[in-house]
């Protein structure tokens, strides 16, 4: 049973920082890729941010909302990977899931199990 959870949001003051954690089980980890996407109410899960796993050489990519703001990374001996949030607007606002699949793409029907989420919120 693959499980992931979540951790680390709250609630900011914008320009502000926030690292949210995602701790995966029951995947052989280093293979599989990592995204995170986020949900705010009344809007579609949008994507975020993925890594891929061993077999997409750990490459990275990331919602151009977000480039040079946030970043992605993962410690495969730790099962874990990080999403760093800097530079926060009230935009990204919204709950953060983290997901794995084979592939790190950017649509949602790629990743085949999911966090429970963790809100994040950005006052203005």
């Amino acid at each position: 049973q693959v499980q992931l959870v979540e951790s680390g949001g709250g609630l900011v003051q914008a320009g502000g920082s926030l690292r949210l954690s995602c701790s995966a089980s029951g995947r052989t980890f280093p293979t599989y890729a990592m995204g995170w996407f986020r949900q705010s109410p009344g809007k579609e899960r949008e994507f975020v941010a993925a890594i891929a796993g061993s077999w997409g050489g750990g490459s990275m990519s990331y919602h151009d909302s977000v480039k040079g703001r946030f970043t992605i990374s993962r410690d495969n001996a730790r099962s874990t990977v990080w999403l760093q949030m800097n530079s926060l607007k009230p935009e990204d606002t919204a709950v953060y899931y983290c997901a794995t699949g084979v592939r790190a793409t950017t649509s949602k029907t790629d990743y085949d199990y999911w966090g429970q989420g963790t809100q994040v919120t950005v006052s203005s």
